[in-house]
């Protein structure tokens, strides 16, 4: 929750409440105290003056013992919540009737006495006899006598007895009362807050989830990605992009790397299918300018190779369409069971007249008690008729094919070799990618039989390969799920 970014908000906004709520609270205390000093000490203004004038503290330019001991007592009768003292003219604390003990201080500053009398804004705090840091509201009045200031009568109006009874009133039910209605206000705030949160970012959340959700494959990509941007939807929303970006990138050069084999493998096709063409013309072309000077055998002859030209350029075509079908998404295997060793002996069959005319050996060595096969049969039989072919037609006279079939962990392995003089290894990495335009005599790839074969396959969930000989020849791997 709080790796969200709705709980980061909404913890942040939390925290901002309870500060803000505790910061109100204290301001609003300090507000009342200090409205409270005000209209206590503007409503006890002249109380030291009334005091003063009505009492006879000075005689022969001192105090009057007497009359401050009963004025000490009465005032402390009347009106218990204030403190009362006597103060030389130079600040120090003559008299008063505190404990013995209470009084800390000798000497009070009389900066904030000059201000009382000469009207300053109120409230007015001076210094507090009783404590050596503390400053209370007052009242003061000078005691004069023939002209001159003896001392000060200085009144504390919220003395300790007036403390300790705001003390109790303030942790008092109606205290409490207010401040569980404070605590309301501030939860029903922080209630509202969150709900504004959720609203704000539902949508956010939603679109999170929703490229989440395109990003697919890549969600243990993006599970690995590290945390650098933070674990929130922000976090989230932007190392998705940035491996949408990557993919996006790596999709383009993949597209453009796919495009160039095209555009190698048209100009590859027109190649080989301009020799024929070239030479089919130029012999039907022989025989209609020649037509009347031409021996039989020679007619024959012209014919002969015009028909074998027209064949290959017929069945570059069909390859070429067959390629093209099978790059089709549209294009699934259908698959069905079906026993691979009489599908093999079908196709040798059809390579048998070819393969006694060049003196070949066709033979099939198949592994006993042999599964069958889950695959489409007619795309496995073009995929066997097109390495039977190029075995057939790269392998010299007299020689042997020879296809193996064998059991293997839930699949069947085939095997196709051949005793021909082999591909050379520098051409052995574009052998089922495209075919190449520097002639065929070499065997310098395989063409589009072995493309057609190597997108069948895929299309299967397998794979082919050129396996590594020592003796001449070539021999081609791959391997089919067993059915069941």
């Amino acid at each position: 929750m709080i790796r969200s970014l709705y709980g980061r908000l909404a913890l942040v906004f939390a925290l901002l409440t309870l500060v803000c709520a505790g910061f109100t609270a204290w301001l609003y205390q300090d507000a009342a105290a200090r409205h409270q000093q005000e209209v206590l000490q503007r409503l006890s203004r002249d109380l030291a003056g009334h005091i003063a004038s009505h009492n006879d503290l000075v005689a022969n330019l001192k105090w009057n013992r007497p009359a401050v001991d009963q004025l000490f007592h009465m005032l402390m009768m009347v009106n218990p919540g204030i403190e009362v003292y006597l103060i030389k003219a130079n600040g120090h604390v003559d008299a008063h009737v505190a404990p013995p003990g209470a009084v800390k201080r000798d000497f009070v500053d009389l900066a904030p006495i000059r201000a009382f009398l000469a009207g300053e804004g109120f409230p007015l705090v001076g210094d507090d006899p009783r404590s050596t840091t503390e400053k209370k509201i007052f009242s003061v009045a000078p005691c004069v006598q023939d002209g001159h200031t003896v001392g000060y009568l200085y009144v504390i109006l919220a003395g300790e007895a007036y403390d300790q009874l705001a003390a109790d009133v303030w942790a008092s039910r109606a205290f409490a009362t207010g401040a569980l209605l404070m605590l309301a206000v501030a939860a029903l705030t922080l209630l509202a807050g969150l709900a504004a949160f959720a609203l704000i970012t539902r949508r956010l959340r939603r679109l999170t989830r929703q490229v989440a959700a395109l990003e697919g494959e890549g969600a243990p990509a993006l599970a690995a990605e590290p945390a650098e941007e933070g674990d929130d939807e922000l976090g989230l929303l932007r190392r998705t992009f940035r491996l949408m970006a990557e993919r996006i990138a790596a999709q383009m050069a993949e597209l453009k790397r796919q495009d160039n084999l095209r555009r190698e493998m048209v100009a590859n096709i027109s190649h080989d299918l301009r020799t024929p063409l070239t030479s089919l013309q130029g012999y039907l072309e022989t025989l209609t300018l020649k037509a009347g000077q031409l021996s039989e055998a020679d007619r024959n002859r012209y014919l002969d190779v015009a028909v074998r030209q027209s064949r290959k350029v017929s069945r570059l075509a069909q390859e070429l369409f067959e390629l093209a079908r099978l790059e089709c998404e549209a294009v699934k295997p259908q698959k069905e069971s079906f026993a691979l060793a009489e599908l093999v002996q079908d196709v040798l069959q059809k390579f048998d007249l070819a393969a006694r005319d060049k003196e070949v050996v066709l033979e099939a060595e198949v592994s006993p008690d042999l599964p069958p096969v889950l695959a489409d049969l007619a795309m496995i039989e073009r995929v066997l008729t097109n390495l039977l072919d190029n075995a057939l037609r790269h392998t010299p006279r007299g020689g042997r094919v020879r296809v193996q079939l064998a059991a293997e962990e839930g699949r069947v392995g085939v095997r196709v070799a051949d005793s021909g003089p082999g591909i050379p290894p520098a051409l052995r990495g574009d052998l089922f990618q495209r075919p190449s335009p520097l002639g065929r005599d070499a065997r310098a790839s395989g063409g589009l039989g072995l493309i057609i074969v190597k997108r069948i396959l895929s299309l299967h969930g397998s794979d082919i390969r050129l396996e590594d000989r020592p003796e001449a020849g070539a021999a081609f791997r791959f391997a089919l799920p067993a059915a069941g």
